[in-house]
């Protein structure tokens, strides 16, 4: 074989025999968005909110109708009373939980947060239920068959955050310093629950709670995601996941490592830019100073360390997004029938955040359905799915085990409780 056959075959693989590639394609536009975003927007704001339920099934009825899965579009066949319902839900929380902090009901506020925690489980299975519930792809209908003990099993690490924290609270007001002999505390100190004095032992205990907290938070994203691709089924399909928790670690930590790159160079520009402004800081402060030349400053320094931290996060969020794609993407099937493979690239993807993030600024928001499609697209359309034997003879087999298994799946649709 010559130089320039394998360079060929470097540059376009040859799929195994029986496996067909198909690649995602959206075929919808920002102008077309734009369209179904500014109705949204504007009939959100006449109806005070309440028409949210349709915005967001109007939403994602453009993009699934716009997205072309092996030739076939996704279509997005939800109802919108099961909507409405979810989001009324939503409000009477969100309301009765403002009442009462408003008008100083502390328990009642306390066990409405409590319930909400105790219930974001099941807030979030029954969302991703619905969903996967709306989906379709040429007939068939996809479905998320977690079973609640399952969904709970995986949520450990939101009742083990609430255990550090607690287990915080207790031990550094045991390790704190007491006060000293004569001084009282008040009654409420006494009858209140522990108080932290900051000390070396305190901030140690928080560091570590801190530390043990993130650890948390990535476990229960891999737990998720894992349950979520897992427990997904089309037709009598199943999903496949191979990615650990590790690789969700690795993804956290080059995130975190990005962040400080990004802080640096925000302080460098900051820097740079007020660097000839030492005449200015002489003018504010005078010859001998003055205190409201020194709030000013103060101010001006809290805006600026504000905005470095803005310009340092966003990239950083755009990063982690793609590297967390790319993880998964690559990593996903259903059972032996397809798996997928995605091309995303990681400094595109953050350019292009960072553009879009420009022009929604320039453009005082209205830029925004152009950015969403074009991230979107992004996206999607990196995503390749090489699928087994042909695509007509694997819907009918799909249709079957649909048939098969009966109408249990439309029974286990959820509620649009989560966006």
């Amino acid at each position: 074989m010559n130089t320039a056959a394998r360079h060929t075959m470097r540059s376009h693989p040859v799929n195994p025999p029986g496996i067909e590639a198909h690649r995602i394609e959206f075929t919808g536009s920002g102008g077309e968005y734009f369209r179904v975003w500014i109705v949204n927007v504007l009939l959100s704001i006449v109806t005070l909110g309440l028409y949210t339920p349709w915005a967001r099934r109007r939403t994602a009825q453009y993009f699934y109708g716009h997205t072309q899965v092996a030739g076939s579009p996704l279509e997005f066949v939800a109802e919108v009373r099961r909507m409405v319902f979810g989001f009324l839900i939503i409000g009477a929380f969100w309301l009765a939980y403002k009442v009462a902090a408003d008008t100083g009901q502390h328990l009642a506020a306390s066990l409405l947060m409590f319930g909400f925690a105790v219930l974001a489980p099941f807030l979030w299975a029954s969302a991703m239920r619905f969903r996967l519930g709306a989906t379709r792809w040429r007939g068939i209908r996809l479905a998320f068959t977690a079973r609640w003990k399952e969904v709970y099993v995986a949520s450990w690490p939101v009742f083990a955050i609430a255990f550090i924290w607690i287990a915080l609270i207790f031990l550094g007001a045991a390790l704190s310093p007491e006060l000293p002999a004569g001084v009282a505390g008040s009654p409420a100190d006494a009858m209140g629950p522990p108080r932290l004095r900051l000390g070396g032992s305190t901030l140690v205990l928080a560091g570590l709670a801190l530390i043990l907290t993130l650890l948390c938070v990535i476990r229960l994203e891999y737990n998720y995601r894992r349950l979520l691709v897992a427990r997904t089924r089309i037709g009598g399909q199943v999903g496949r996941w191979k990615p650990v928790y590790l690789d969700f670690v690795k993804v956290w930590l080059a995130t975190a490592l990005f962040f400080v790159l990004c802080i640096v160079g925000a302080l460098g520009l900051l820097l740079v830019v007020t660097g000839g402004s030492t005449a200015l800081l002489s003018m504010i402060l005078g010859e001998r100073g003055n205190i409201g030349g020194f709030i000013l400053l103060m101010i001006v320094l809290m805006l600026g360390l504000l905005l470095v931290f803005v310009l340092a996060s966003l990239p950083a969020r755009a990063y982690r997004e793609a590297r967390m794609f790319q993880l998964v993407w690559n990593n996903v099937g259903f059972s032996h029938i397809a798996r997928s493979k995605t091309s995303l690239r990681t400094g595109a993807f953050v350019w292009l955040r960072l553009k879009n993030l420009l022009l929604t600024l320039l453009t005082l928001g209205f830029y925004r359905p152009f950015a969403v499609a074009s991230e979107y697209a992004a996206k999607v359309g990196s995503v390749t799915l090489y699928i087994k034997g042909g695509t007509d003879q694997l819907v009918g087999e799909l249709v079957k085990q649909q048939g098969a298994l009966g109408d249990a799946a439309a029974d286990m649709l959820g509620l649009d409780l989560i966006g």
